[in-house]
């Protein structure tokens, strides 16, 4: 378990391997951002996408499922976040591609007020398979501080 105190600025991770499909680009883009561009080739070629594309969102929450798996194999003592800073849609997510995530800590900060805790900031960066951007954020996290021992 990595506790604030294990995590330094400079750390780095490379972590996820996601397959994005079209079935899930649609069931997504139907429930949550049902833009005609999320939903159909024809109306998706009349834009500057060219074909069918990811919401930004569904970029976000799958970056975010790669997250958690590499959180449950390389476990830290997270609290949570307390949102996202510069979230950019860099580049369209079509089905087909196949992200992966790095994240690099940019800033550790102690809190004053609840010393059981400090937080971080974070660059997260997803790339497709051509090793291009497609996504980035900075995510700000919150994590414990190692436990006391008792007597």
């Amino acid at each position: 378990m990595r506790y604030f105190e294990d995590l330094t600025i400079g750390d780095k991770a490379a972590f996820g391997s996601h397959v994005v499909t079209r079935e899930e680009v649609l069931a997504f883009a139907a429930r949550f951002d049902p833009q005609p561009f999320h939903l159909s080739d024809e109306a998706a070629a009349l834009t500057h996408f060219g074909r069918m594309s990811a919401s930004g969102w569904h970029s976000c929450a799958m970056t975010m499922a790669m997250f958690v798996t590499h959180l449950q194999e390389h476990p830290q003592a997270s609290l949570g976040a307390a949102g996202v800073d510069e979230l950019r849609w860099l580049k369209p997510v079509y089905p087909g591609d196949t992200l992966r995530c790095e994240n690099e800590i940019i800033e550790t900060r102690a809190s004053r007020s609840r010393p059981e805790m400090g937080s971080t900031r974070s660059r997260m960066t997803t790339f497709n398979q051509h090793d291009e951007p497609v996504l980035s954020f900075i995510a700000i996290g919150l994590i414990a501080t190692r436990p006391t021992p008792t007597a």
